[in-house]
C-alpha cells in the first residue's frame, strides 16, 4: 500500500511538471491579441448585421494580426472543425508543412495553439476533412472594406495617409461614411488634412448641388493639387449644375494661384540650397585664391578627395572594400555595423574629409605651390597638371566610373509644409554652411592664426620682419583652404554620385563665385554664392533648360565685372603687390 501510494505521489509530480512545462512552452498571448481573437471567432460565426458590426469594430483596431486572419479568411483557409466532446466550433488554420499521408496540424485561432484530442494528442487533418468558411459576394465586400478601415487605422502615419488618398480618389460614395467616422478619430494633423481632402472629393460625386458647392470650397481652401484635374473637369461637363460649374472654376483659379506660390518657396529653398553648396565649394577657394592668390585649379580634386573619403568611410562602416591600384590589390576591412552605428558613418567622414584633404593641400603646398608665390600663371599651370595626375590617381584607384555613397536614413525623405518639399539633406547642407562660414570667420578674426594669415595676406615681407614664419602661415592656410574643399566633397556625396572628375563640375563656379564676391573677402564670397546660386536655379525653373540658365548667368557676371572689376567688395590697398 506504501509503495503504491508512493508511486501515485511520484506520478502527479511527473504529470504536474509535464503540464508546467508545457504551459511554459507554450506561446504567451497577450490581452489585447486574446481579444482581438476571440472577435474575430465572433465575427466568423455569426451573420448578417451582427457580423458586419463587429467587423467594423476589429478593422478599428488597425491590427496586422486582423489583417491576416481576414485574409485567410478570404481565401478560404480557415476550417470549422466540430468537437465531439463539446459540441462547439472550433475555427483553426492548417499548418504547411504536411506528414507523408498529406495531412497538417490545426492551429487553433482562438489561443494560436495546435488543436489537439481529449488525451492531449494533436490532431492532423486534410483540407478535405474540414469545412471552410464559406464567404458570399456581399460578405467579401464587407471584408473589403474592413481592410480599408484597418488601412486607415494603422499605426504608421504614412500608411494611413496614403490610404486616405487612395479612398479619397476612388469616387466611391461608399467610402464617405468611413472617412468621416475615421475623422473623429483622428489625432495626426496631415493625416486630417488628407481626410478632409478625401472627404471633399467623394462629396463631388454626390447629386446635392449644396454639397458639392461646399466640396469646392474646401477643395480650393485646402489648395488641394490632386483634385485639379477632377475639378477641371467638373467644370467643363455640360451636365453640371451652372452654380457647381462656376464654384469648380474658382476653385481651379485658386489652386493654380496656390500652385505658383508653391513653385515660388520650392525654388527659392531649391535656390537656397544650391548656393549653400556653391558656398561651402567656394569657401575654400576664396582662402587659396582670395587671400594667397594661388590660382589652384586642382581644388576641384580636393573635393572629389573628400567625396572618396567619404565613400571609404561608409564601405569600412559596412563590409570593407577591396581596392586595386597599379595593379596590387589589398582589402580594407569592415566593421560589419549595422543599425545606428552603420547610419553616425558620415558623422565620423565629416572630420575625416576634412583631414584627408588638408593633408593632401598640405602635401601639394610643401612640393608645388611654396615656390610659385606671387607667380600665378605659373601656378595656375603647375595645378592644372596636379589635377590630371589626381584625377588619374582616381581611376586607378578607384575605377573610371562613378560609385555610389548611399545617404545615412537620417538624411533621407523630407517633409512638407503647405505642399512645399524641405529635403533633409539640403537642409542639412543648409545649416551645416551656416557653421563653416562662421567657423572660418571665427578662424580668421579671433585666433592668433588668423591674425597671422591677415598679416601675411596683406604684407608678407612686412609679416616676416615682425618675426612671423610666413611659411608656416602659407602651409596651413593652404591645407586649411583645402580641407574646406574636402568638406564639399563630403556634401556633394550625399547628393549625387561620386567620380574622378567630380570637382571639375564645380571649378569654374567656384572661380566666378569669389570673383563676383570680391577676391579675399568671405562676406562677398557668401553674398556672390547665394545670389548666383538663386539666379541660377531661378532661371533654369523659368526656361526649362539647365543650360540657357547658365549661359544667362555667365553673361550676366561677365556685363556685371564690366561695371565693377573688383567685384561686390573690392580689396582696398596701398600697393599693387597683393
Amino acid at each position: 500500500m506504501k509503495h503504491s501510494r508512493l508511486l501515485k505521489s511520484v506520478a502527479l509530480v511527473l504529470l504536474g511538471v509535464l503540464f508546467a512545462g508545457h504551459a511554459l512552452a507554450a506561446p504567451s498571448i497577450a490581452p489585447e491579441e486574446s481579444a482581438l481573437r476571440q472577435k474575430f471567432i465572433r465575427t466568423l460565426l455569426s451573420t448578417g448585421a451582427q457580423q458586419q458590426a463587429l467587423l467594423g469594430e476589429l478593422a478599428d483596431s488597425g491590427s496586422k494580426l486582423v489583417r491576416d486572419l481576414l485574409t485567410s479568411w478570404t481565401r478560404g483557409e480557415i476550417y470549422l472543425y466540430q468537437d465531439p466532446v463539446t459540441s462547439t466550433t472550433v475555427p483553426l488554420l492548417l499548418e504547411d508543412q504536411q506528414d507523408a499521408n498529406g495531412k497538417a496540424r490545426g492551429i487553433r485561432i482562438d489561443n494560436g495553439l495546435y488543436l489537439t484530442d481529449a488525451s492531449g494528442k494533436e490532431l492532423r487533418f486534410t483540407s478535405d476533412d474540414l469545412n471552410t468558411a464559406d464567404t458570399d459576394m456581399r460578405l467579401r465586400s464587407t471584408i473589403q472594406q474592413a481592410f480599408d478601415m484597418l488601412s486607415l487605422a494603422d499605426p504608421d502615419v504614412d500608411a494611413r495617409q496614403n490610404a486616405v488618398i487612395k479612398l479619397g480618389y476612388s469616387q466611391k460614395l461608399q467610402y464617405l461614411p468611413i472617412l468621416q467616422a475615421r475623422l473623429t478619430k483622428e489625432t495626426n494633423a496631415g493625416v486630417k488634412r488628407a481626410l478632409y481632402e478625401g472627404i471633399a472629393l467623394l462629396q463631388l460625386s454626390t447629386s446635392d448641388s449644396s454639397v458639392r458647392i461646399g466640396a469646392t470650397q474646401k477643395l480650393a481652401n485646402l489648395g488641394s493639387i490632386g483634385s485639379l484635374d477632377t475639378l477641371r473637369q467638373l467644370a467643363a461637363n455640360k451636365t453640371t449644375d451652372p452654380a457647381v460649374a462656376r464654384a469648380a472654376t474658382n476653385a481651379v483659379e485658386a489652386i493654380e494661384r496656390h500652385i505658383t506660390w508653391v513653385n515660388f518657396f520650392g525654388t527659392l529653398f531649391h535656390s537656397l540650397s544650391l548656393g549653400s553648396i556653391l558656398l561651402v565649394v567656394a569657401l575654400g577657394l576664396a582662402i587659396t585664391f582670395g587671400l594667397m592668390g594661388i590660382i589652384n585649379m586642382a581644388h576641384g580634386e580636393m573635393i572629389a578627395v573628400g567625396a572618396y573619403t567619404t565613400y571609404l568611410v561608409e564601405n569600412i562602416f559596412g563590409d570593407g572594400i577591396t581596392l586595386s591600384p597599379f595593379g596590387y590589390s589589398f582589402t580594407l576591412p569592415g566593421l560589419h555595423a549595422s543599425g545606428w552605428f552603420y547610419q553616425s558613418y558620415f558623422i565620423f567622414a565629416i572630420p575625416l574629409s576634412f583631414l584627408t584633404a588638408a593633408l593632401t593641400g598640405l602635401a601639394l603646398e610643401r612640393s608645388v605651390i611654396r615656390f610659385l608665390y606671387r607667380r600665378p600663371l605659373e601656378s595656375l599651370l603647375a595645378t592644372w597638371g596636379v589635377s590630371l595626375i589626381l584625377q588619374q590617381l582616381f581611376r586607378r584607384i578607384f575605377g573610371a566610373n562613378n560609385v555610389q555613397v548611399n545617404s545615412p536614413t537620417w538624411l533621407l525623405g523630407h517633409f512638407a509644409v503647405n505642399d512645399i518639399l524641405f529635403g533633409y539633406n539640403r537642409i542639412f547642407v543648409i545649416v551645416f554652411a551656416v557653421v563653416i562660414v562662421f567657423g572660418t570667420w571665427l578662424l580668421l578674426t579671433k585666433t592668433p592664426l588668423g591674425l597671422f594669415i591677415r598679416a601675411v595676406m596683406q604684407n608678407r615681407d612686412m609679416a616676416a620682419c615682425m618675426g612671423v614664419r610666413t611659411n608656416r602661415v602659407n602651409m596651413l592656410t593652404f591645407a586649411f583652404g583645402s580641407g574646406l574643399a574636402g568638406l564639399a566633397g563630403a556634401f556633394l556625396s550625399q547628393i549625387g554620385n561620386v567620380g574622378p572628375s567630380l570637382g571639375q563640375s564645380y571649378i569654374v563656379d567656384s572661380f566666378m563665385t569669389v570673383v563676383v564676391g570680391g577676391v579675399g573677402n568671405l562676406a562677398g564670397t557668401v553674398y556672390s554664392a547665394l545670389g548666383i546660386g538663386t539666379a541660377d536655379e531661378t532661371l533654369q525653373q523659368l526656361l526649362g533648360s539647365p543650360v540657357m540658365g547658365k549661359i544667362i548667368v555667365l553673361c550676366a557676371i561677365i556685363l556685371f565685372l564690366q561695371w565693377k572689376p573688383g567685384g561686390l567688395f573690392a580689396a582696398r590697398s596701398r600697393n599693387l603687390d597683393n
